[in-house]
C-alpha cells in the first residue's frame, strides 16, 4: 500500500532539480562579478578582463576554463532575478575569509574601470550582507584594492 502511495507520488511530482543545492561556489561568485561589471549599466572591457583576471587567480582556471566559467555566468545571471540564491550557496559553502575574498574580488571589479558608481557601491555592501560580511571587513577591502590599483597612465 505504502509502496504503491509513493509509485504514484513518484510519477505526479517533478524530478528534483539537480542544482537543487545552488551553484557551486566557483559560478556563483562569477555570476556576481558578472553582476557587478553591469551594475553602472556601462560596458567597460576593463572590467570584463578583471573578471577574467579574478576567475583564473582565485579558481585556479586557465583562460578556457574562466571563459567557459564566465559563459555559464553570464547566461545565468541573464536568467536569474535574484542574488539571494547565489549569495546563499556562497554564505553556506565559504568560510570567513573566502567570503573576504569574494567581496575583494568584488571591488577589483568595480574598480577596475578606476570610478566607483553609486550601483557599484551598493552591490557590493548588498552581497556582502547577505554573506554576513561586516561592514569594516567590506570598507577595509576596498581601501586595499584602491590602494592596490596602479597610478593612472599619463595623458
Amino acid at each position: 500500500m505504502i509502496g504503491g502511495l509513493r509509485r504514484l507520488l513518484g510519477r505526479l511530482l517533478p524530478e528534483p532539480r539537480s542544482d537543487a543545492a545552488g551553484p557551486s561556489p566557483e559560478l556563483a561568485a562569477a555570476v556576481l562579478l558578472v553582476e557587478m561589471a553591469r551594475a553602472d549599466h556601462r560596458l567597460d572591457p576593463r572590467e570584463d578582463q578583471e573578471i577574467q583576471r579574478q576567475l583564473q587567480a582565485s579558481f585556479g582556471l586557465d583562460e578556457r576554463g574562466a571563459a567557459e566559467l564566465l559563459a555559464s555566468a553570464r547566461q545565468l545571471a541573464e536568467e536569474s532575478v535574484s542574488l539571494h540564491e547565489f549569495t546563499r550557496s556562497l554564505h553556506s559553502g565559504l568560510d570567513y575569509r573566502e567570503k573576504l575574498r569574494i567581496v575583494q574580488m568584488l571591488w577589483q571589479v568595480a574598480l577596475a574601470d578606476r570610478e566607483l558608481d553609486k550601483y557599484e557601491d551598493y552591490l557590493v555592501g548588498k552581497v556582502a550582507g547577505l554573506m554576513y560580511v561586516s561592514r569594516g571587513d567590506v570598507i577595509r577591502l576596498r581601501q586595499q584594492v584602491l590602494d592596490s590599483l596602479p597610478p593612472p597612465p599619463e595623458g
